[in-house]
């Protein structure tokens, strides 16, 4: 494999391909550009590369001209994989949904909606675990017709240096602090301090690490500053859920339990403000459902 971006992925190349651009975001590689000896050049993105399997190529003057997918086994194993993060992350945020509209409604008791909520968590982590397989797993090999392959498969791999990865390890960071704080619900006559300590801290974490991996992924996204790219259906999934985190967040600030009163600072805004992140991850699931590898 060829270290043509340091601090980036390593890719397995053509020796005669020529390091062109390297395009960075924060610190992280998310483009990089070979030229090839008729004058062409091969396109290498992080996000493409890692939901699509596919590059661009592109002729002298810069214009596209084809897209390349990656080889047969490569891009079965990145779209069923996506499959399941999409799917899993409808049925969390429809269950993320479901729950403050019992709440709001009188119906059910409370231990039906702490038992909705879990449900939401466990599909939650199980859509963040599929989004770091799926980065454990980006093509590293391009052939000289620009077909992406992989290794063997891995069900989990360290890459830090890669933003894609980061991105989707946070955000799976961000659901096990969910659980934490939606299994401490179940507890019964909890105090404030209690409360805050084991279930509005843990969903306060949880909502921080969601807006960073929104952030790194539309860092990733934009190659760049970030910016608006209502061309790319990856940019309206990451936006849509950076959206859905702000709702997170906001609806965990007001969640806080005042000691004095033992009673959070806004019911009102914790249930519709779940409820309108919750909405947007159900979009969010959906669009990505549609960013798979071409077949």
């Amino acid at each position: 494999m060829a270290d043509d971006a340091p601090h980036g992925p390593l890719i397995a190349r053509p020796a005669r391909w020529v390091l062109g651009r390297v395009e960075r975001s924060g610190g992280f590689v998310t483009r990089v550009t070979w030229h090839l000896v008729d004058g062409s050049s091969v396109r290498w993105a992080s996000r493409a590369v890692r939901r699509r399997g596919r590059v661009e190529v592109r002729d002298a003057s810069g214009a596209l001209t084809r897209v390349v997918g990656a080889e047969p086994t490569t891009a079965a194993r990145l779209a069923r994989v996506n499959v399941v993060a999409g799917v899993a992350f409808i049925i969390g945020g429809a269950m993320f949904a479901l729950g403050p509209l019992l709440a709001q409604l009188g119906i059910g008791s409370i231990r039906t909606v702490d038992t909705v909520y879990l449900v939401g968590g466990l599909f939650f982590s199980t859509g963040g675990y599929a989004s770091v397989v799926q980065a454990s797993n980006v093509p590293t090999a391009i052939d000289e017709r620009g077909t992406l392959s992989a290794t063997a498969w891995r069900w989990w791999a360290w890459l830090p240096r890669q933003i894609g990865w980061l991105s989707v390890a946070v955000l799976f960071a961000g659901t096990l602090f969910f659980g934490v704080s939606l299994v401490a619900a179940f507890a019964s006559d909890l105090t404030a301090r209690q409360s805050n300590g084991w279930i509005w801290l843990p969903d306060m974490t949880g909502c921080v690490c969601f807006l960073l991996s929104g952030h790194l992924a539309l860092l990733e996204v934009c190659h760049g500053r970030i910016g608006v790219r209502p061309r790319e259906l990856g940019w309206w999934v990451v936006a849509v859920n950076q959206v859905g985190s702000v709702f997170f967040f906001l609806a965990g600030l007001a969640a806080f339990t005042r000691p004095a009163t033992s009673t959070v600072v806004a019911a009102g805004l914790v249930d519709w403000g779940t409820f309108i992140g919750a909405v947007c991850f159900v979009v969010g699931g959906a669009l990505q459902l549609g960013e798979h590898p071409d077949r």
